[in-house]
Order: structure tokens, then sequence, then C-alpha cells
């Protein structure tokens, strides 16, 4: 099992260096998209509801027998849930993509203040 880490400050770039941190450990395997893409939704979540100002929001990812389990750490203490927008909305259809392309994904308390968003893909990165 290995795990990296790091973290991001608040800024709208940040969404794509997280994206880019983590596309560096999985590579182009078939699910690299989707892992990419939930990263992507994870970041912006932290982003936007989760770093506040001067705070920065932290990415884990663990790689053991070719599954991936992403963890986005944040201050927030409001946990996502899933929406259901009607079909005008410009927003709350990031959690709803997350579920449809990850194999897992939930939420977990962590050590001091705030979250952690977490997303599993199985079988994700050829052995």
């Amino acid at each position: 099992m290995t795990t990296h880490a790091c973290g991001f400050p608040r800024s709208v770039r940040s969404v794509g260096k997280a994206r880019d941190f983590v596309a560096s450990l999985v590579g182009t395997d078939d699910r690299a998209d989707d892992i990419r893409h939930c990263v992507s939704e994870l970041a912006t979540n932290a982003l936007l509801h989760g770093t506040p100002r001067g705070r920065e929001f932290r990415v884990y990812v663990t790689v053991e027998d070719g599954s991936v389990r992403v963890e986005v750490h944040d201050a927030g203490e409001t946990r996502p849930h899933l929406c259901a927008p009607d079909e005008t909305a410009d927003r709350g259809r990031g959690l709803r993509l997350v579920d449809v392309l990850a194999d897992d994904w939930g939420t977990s308390d962590r050590t001091g203040v705030g979250k952690v968003v977490w997303v599993v893909f199985k079988e994700a990165l050829a052995p």
C-alpha cells in the first residue's frame, strides 16, 4: 500500500493542481478519467464549501492492489449530500457524477476540525 498526500491553498487554480497531482499517480489506465473527474468535483466542493480563507484542503491518494482511494480533507463541518437539482439549476450535480463514476464514496470524521470526503475505485489500475 502506498499513500501520497498534498495540500492545496484556497484558490481556484488548486482544483486543477489537485487533479494533476492525482493524475500523476494513477496514470492513464482505464478509469483514470473517472478518477480525475471525481477529484475535480471533490476539490471544487472543498474549495467552495469547506476551506475558509487562509486555510488549505489536502488530498490523499492510496493505491493498493490496483485499487485507488482518494480522500479530500477540508475544515468544513457540513457533510455533502446528493441533491436533486431541477433541470435549469447550474449547481448540485457534482456528487451525482461522483456517485455514478466511483465504486463507492462517503464521508468520515477527521482528527481536528472538518471532514473527509472519499472515493474508491476498485481494480482501477493494471497490476
